[in-house]
């Protein structure tokens, strides 16, 4: 059984092929990472899945009374507080307890309260305000009314509404992209935990190597599925690769050889036969596939000069806004080699540090020394809001280089993220999020500073541009000052960690396993002891069912396997039975005696292949 089924699908957009015959099995629990280039389609599918788009063709079936659930792409607002807003989302435990209120017949009110129990209404507030707390809302947030929130919040709000659901089948279109690292870790965890089935689109390789078990990779308008997180992914098209390539250059060498012959004896009247063989052996040769489907990204900083250490220095600084600390008693120092990441949930102050390392603020009191050749590129994500969608990435760099830059110039800065010829020209209204976001770390970058603070440099970037700017990072030769939701971008670039917490900034003494172990502890203690108490007769039957149900395919597989091995098992008794007979061979015609030998050889390779899987799934079934 499937929860969804994709089956021939076609959707066209303004009569261009997104999907052309495409496949897809989503089974019951898998987690799926659906990947692929920008304009693939990834989103798209996603509408079509939800039925807010009509495919050309084809067909997408959800199971039957399967629930499925995607995030709103509008965020809730209003003055309901949100705990409610969340558990609103449950629409049939509202409707059985609004109806609950005016029931007079008994009966009715106890299949209420039966139904009830059944979708555990009663565990609905501690399981919505669980979800909150890992999204990054404590008790005293929950309670507040969702409109006092910014868009960005609110949109986390709509995501708990889904995650709380815990549907058969969960949609998620980049569920990072308004989350901190916190929070991201926190939802990589309760997506590996979570027993339906989910399909994710996602640019975060975290989420998709520890969140997800499976990798749909849209490309060429097909659906290929690969098993395993993305490491696994990014092996198998590795070797296929370079199985490719060798391949096209076995193809190459033998059209070579075959093209040499022609050329020389086409003329030739005694050659002239087998140079028209050897053609027609030419024009049978497949063709050549090209292995690199687009350009690779690749970025480049400026280099910067070299300054003395310490480019800067904090003594017991305290910074904040309108003459109320936020970050107290800073002593940090910052060097031209150093890589940071600041770690801490998001209104702990990391963009305060960022906006004060960046000389944006001045500290409140103490001191803070900057050297005065230091420049300084920040990048910030709601920068993009700010660009004039009139212009075009070169006027934008025009006006920042000022009137002493030539276009040349300003085209060279450009290239070095990808804005190319084409793209130099284009309106910024024109742009995608991804290429706003190669044009501010450009501008953010054009005087070659020696310090880079980078505020969610990755949220509208795809994996390719995630993997390249890790790698000019890595070539960079100033300071780095990371505030990301990536966990990929902190262990690859970043080789120490400050924690911002509480109003404090303290370096933290270990890496992020260490710092997931302390979010999970914090956690633990924040639901205090009762969250370790003995499970209640009630939890032990629901997790046994729940255990049954999660059980009953392997079950099935196994009866089935058990079956297909019992009637091979006959069918080679009976050829094994009329081989033994010697009356068989004056009987029937030696082609006939070969084919059951083969079959019976055939027979004996199926049934050993279903042997070894019949022992997989028992001991999978042992160890459940």
């Amino acid at each position: 059984m499937t929860v969804l089924a994709i089956r021939d699908l076609t959707i066209r957009i303004a009569g261009r092929p997104l999907l052309e015959g495409a496949e897809l099995m989503v089974d019951p629990g898998r987690k799926i990472g659906l990947v692929g280039r920008n304009g693939a389609g990834k989103s798209t599918l996603l509408r079509a899945i939800t039925g807010q788009l009509q495919p050309d063709g084809g067909e997408i079936r959800l199971a039957a009374r399967a629930r499925m659930t995607h995030v709103a792409q509008e965020a809730p607002g209003g003055p309901q507080n949100l705990l409610d807003t969340v558990l609103e989302a449950d629409t049939e435990r509202a409707a059985l307890l609004t109806e609950l209120e005016t029931a007079t017949d008994p009966a009715r009110i106890g299949e209420i309260h039966d139904r009830l129990i059944a979708i555990r209404a009663d565990s609905a507030p501690s399981r919505a305000a669980t979800v909150l707390a890992g999204l990054g809302f404590d008790a005293a947030a929950q309670a507040r009314p969702v409109g006092e929130y910014s868009g960005g919040w609110r949109m986390r709000v709509a995501l708990a509404r889904a995650l709380f659901l815990e549907p058969d089948l969960l949609l998620l279109d980049e569920p990072t992209n308004h989350l901190d690292l916190e929070a991201t870790i926190w939802l990589e965890g309760w997506l590996a935990r979570f027993p339906g089935a989910a399909i994710v689109v996602s640019h975060d390789r975290g989420l998709l190597e520890r969140g997800v078990d499976g990798i749909a990779h849209l490309d060429k308008q097909k659906i290929t599925f690969y098993p395993g997180a993305y490491d696994n992914f990014v092996r198998i098209r590795t070797e296929r690769a370079a199985q490719q390539l060798a391949q096209n250059e076995k193809i190459a060498a033998q059209r070579a050889h075959m093209q040499s012959f022609v050329d020389r004896f086409r003329a030739k009247a005694t050659k002239a036969r087998q140079a028209q063989s050897r053609l027609k052996a030419l024009e049978k040769l497949p063709a050549i596939e090209s292995v690199v489907e687009d350009a690779p990204t690749r970025f480049a900083f400026p280099e910067p000069t070299e300054l003395a250490p310490p480019i800067v220095a904090l003594s017991r600084a305290d910074v904040g806004y309108d003459g109320r600390a936020i970050l107290h008693g800073l002593d940090l120092r910052l060097d031209q080699e150093d890589r940071i990441a600041l770690l801490g949930a998001n209104g702990n102050g990391k963009s305060t540090l960022a906006k004060l390392l960046a000389g944006r603020l001045e500290p409140m009191r103490g001191e803070i020394h900057r050297d005065r050749r230091l420049k300084v590129g920040y990048f910030a994500q709601h920068q993009a809001e700010e660009l004039d969608l009139s212009g075009t990435p070169l006027s934008h760099m025009q006006n920042a280089l000022g009137a002493k830059a030539t276009e040349t110039q300003c085209r060279a800065q450009l290239a070095r993220f990808g804005l190319d010829e084409e793209r130099a020209t284009t309106k910024i209204g024109s742009l995608s999020g991804g290429e706003k976001a190669r044009l501010l770390l450009a501008l953010c970058t054009r005087d070659a500073p020696h310090l880079l603070i980078l505020d969610e440099p990755t949220n509208h970037l795809d994996i390719d541009a995630r993997e390249a700017l890790v790698k000019a990072l890595a070539d960079f030769g100033g300071a780095v000052v990371l505030i990301t939701h990536d966990p990929h971008l902190v262990t690859l670039a970043a080789d120490r960690l400050w924690l911002v917490h509480e109003g404090r900034v303290t370096p933290f003494d270990g890496d992020l396993d260490d710092y997931r172990s302390l979010l999970a502890e914090r956690a633990r203690a924040a639901r205090g002891p009762q969250a370790d108490a003995a499970p209640t007769r009630r939890d032990e039957r629901r997790e046994r069912a729940e255990n049954r149900q999660a059980l009953a395919p392997l079950r099935q597989r196994v009866t089935k396997i058990e079956a297909e091995m019992a009637k091979l098992q006959k069918e080679s008794a009976l050829l094994e039975k009329k081989l033994g007979d010697p009356t068989t061979y004056a009987r029937f015609k030696p082609e006939d005696i070969a084919w059951a030998t083969q079959r019976q050889g055939a027979i004996a390779k199926q049934v050993a292949a279903l042997e070894e899987e019949w022992l997989e799934l028992q001991e999978k079934l042992e160890t459940a």
